[in-house]
């Protein structure tokens, strides 16, 4: 990229009590992380064994010791299927608690998980598994099953997930290690300041998404919390209720498609006081997608949620989900203020004016595309990642929006 590149220093403090220090790379990176995402899980295990982990509205509820004892059996089972450490196993299923066993069956066993969309046309999830170079997986209606077995030999630099991005395009397969994991997870856990004490995080979003499986089940489950899944979403409101509800999370789309039920719900006397959080996640075509003016709808939120504290969290696959997050109260058009050890720079004639191509870098940031040396090229000077949002960075910041790249 021969544009003129120019940076932009960060104005807020970051980590809170997780600090940062810059690598011979430039990349603010965290210290005192797990060599690997399955040692921070193996320790929230054992510190909250009883805690349910994940329940699935209409199927099981699992405790962390049931969860984990489950996971490993799967990967017992694809261990004797002769799947190790570095396989590719993908994870075709909708969301749910059988998804969930299944993407940590996989990487107990020691493989990286490749997320497939079960709303994918066919053609499309065919395409990402060959793309991916699956030795298995994981679908139908039954999962691997054999001895416990969990492998623990992991470290910072590994590839740990495969996730795609694209849509129904060309989806590109972006590599995301242990070390973006759990940069993204710290950042996601100190941003949205998640308790330890019992949260219930409604996950609307799909699994299969960085911002659903990265950005909300994974810092849900760093906090000894629990991950509610409603397959179902007309038991959204129901489920609020029954299950104690103190967190929501969703994509612009989703909200925009539930909040008039919840409106008429409300008005017959739901309570909704009880929820304290609602993440509203998502990268840019899904915010494009919704065809909901965001002021409009975090106005509908407060409402609804008296209560509750809002954030508005941008990301793409590539940065992880995350990057950028603001409060309830920002212009529409406005994309939010770097957080984690995400950094900022822009692209292009107007750079040093504040206006251009949004790039980003950070802990949570992929090294490259899998398999796509053309594509990695295209997309990154350095350690920069070319978003390809048009943006204005203001002096306090705030990173907004001005366009999109078709």
């Amino acid at each position: 990229m021969s544009q003129l590149l120019v940076e932009y220093p960060i104005h807020r403090p970051q980590a809170g009590d997780h600090p940062l220090a810059r690598g011979a790379d430039g990349v603010l990176r965290y210290g005192n992380l797990t060599p690997a995402l399955t040692e921070l899980l193996d320790l929230q295990v054992h510190a909250f064994a009883s805690r349910e982990a994940v329940v699935e509205i209409g199927g099981p509820r699992l405790t962390y010791r049931e969860l984990w004892h489950s996971a490993s059996r799967v990967a017992g089972g694809l261990q004797e299927h002769g799947i190790g450490y570095g396989d590719r196993v993908a994870i075709h299923m909708p969301s749910g608690a059988r998804w969930v066993q299944a993407f940590l069956g996989a990487l107990l066993s020691g493989a990286v998980p490749v997320l497939v969309d079960a709303g994918l046309p066919d053609a499309v999830a065919e395409r990402v598994i060959a793309d991916s170079r699956t030795d298995f997986v994981l679908g139908g209606t039954g999962l691997p099953d054999g001895a416990a077995f969990i492998d623990d030999g992991a470290a910072l630099s590994d590839l740990a997930l495969l996730c795609y991005t694209g849509g129904n395009e060309t989806p590109k397969g972006v590599e995301l290690t242990n070390e973006n994991l759990l940069s993204a997870i710290r950042s996601v856990v100190g941003a949205l300041d998640l308790p330890t004490d019992g949260l219930r995080n409604l996950v609307l979003l799909p699994l299969a998404h960085a911002s659903g499986c990265v950005d909300q089940m994974l810092p849900t489950f760093a906090v000894g919390g629990t991950v509610v899944l409603a397959p179902d979403p007309c038991t959204f409101a129901e489920t609020i209720v029954a299950e104690r509800i103190d967190m929501v999370s969703a994509t612009p789309r989703i909200f925009a498609g539930l909040l008039p039920k919840l409106a008429a719900l409300r008005g017959d006397g739901l309570s909704t006081e009880g929820i304290a959080r609602i993440s509203n996640a998502g990268h840019r075509s899904e915010r494009a997608a919704a065809s909901t003016d965001p002021a409009a709808q975090s106005a509908t939120l407060r409402e609804l949620f008296p209560t509750a504290r809002q954030w508005s969290v941008w990301g793409a696959t590539e940065t992880s989900g995350i990057g950028l997050a603001v409060g309830e109260n920002a212009m529409p058009s406005a994309l939010g203020f770097p957080f984690g050890g995400t950094e900022l720079a822009l692209c292009g004639p107007q750079a040093g004016a504040g206006r251009g191509e949004l790039l980003c870098r950070g802990p949570n940031v992929t090294r490259r595309y899998w398999n796509d040396p053309t594509a990695t090229e295209a997309r990154f000077t350095g350690t920069w990642f070319h978003t390809g949002d048009q943006v204005t960075i203001d002096d306090d910041g705030l990173v907004r929006r001005e366009s999109v790249e078709p």
